[in-house]
């Protein structure tokens, strides 16, 4: 019995609810935030600026793995002067330490190639992740700007995705669209391309 007084009371709620929104004018807005993001000057000078950092970090990782290369070849030189039978047994114990040497070399090489990838895989992330939030940020304080100079009460991003994959805005007039002024008001002091 409880159960049907609240839903007849939920029911209720909604019903005067959306009358009362009905009644009222409500000014709908939507935005492409992935247009917007994709067109925003920060968003492009950020991707290059990830691009040149993960470019250097695979230099450098590309660097050290060249290094361990080159170890793995002479240690692969050293196993076969070990095959050879005409060694003296001073020349052999000194290919064998110089192997043990360069083995144990390699596989800290191998270790610190591992966490060096690893450390930078993180780095990277993080400085997109806080690229991407700075950019957001002012994406929205500029929606948001917006939103109260042109007075829309409810504003969609029609880019969005539902937890299903079906597009959360499955139609919206083209004239309810005002991506393309946050665009403009976020390009409007991007410095002049040289």
């Amino acid at each position: 019995m409880k159960n049907f007084i609240r839903t007849a009371l939920l029911a209720s709620l909604l019903v005067m609810g959306g009358a009362s929104l009905a009644n009222a004018q409500v000014k709908f807005g939507t935005v492409d935030m992935n247009r917007v993001f994709s067109d925003y000057y920060k968003t492009k000078n950020a991707q290059t600026k990830y691009a040149e950092a993960e470019k250097t970090a695979n230099d450098d990782l590309n660097g050290r793995v060249e290094t361990l290369k080159k170890s793995m070849q002479e240690i692969s030189a050293i196993n076969s002067d070990l095959e050879k039978t005409d060694l003296t047994k001073d020349a052999r114990d000194a290919k064998l330490k110089d192997q043990q040497t360069k083995v144990a070399a390699a596989r800290a090489m191998d270790r610190e190639i591992a966490d060096f990838r690893s450390a930078k895989q993180k780095t990277l992330q993080d400085q997109f992740l806080r690229m991407r939030k700075d950019i957001v940020d002012d994406i929205m304080k500029t929606v948001n700007d917006l939103v109260k100079a042109k007075g829309y009460d409810i504003v969609f991003d029609k880019s969005g995705l539902s937890a299903g994959a079906v597009p959360v805005v499955l139609f919206s007039r083209d004239d309810l669209d005002f991506s393309q002024d946050v665009i403009t008001a976020l390009n409007k002091n991007a410095p002049v391309a040289k």
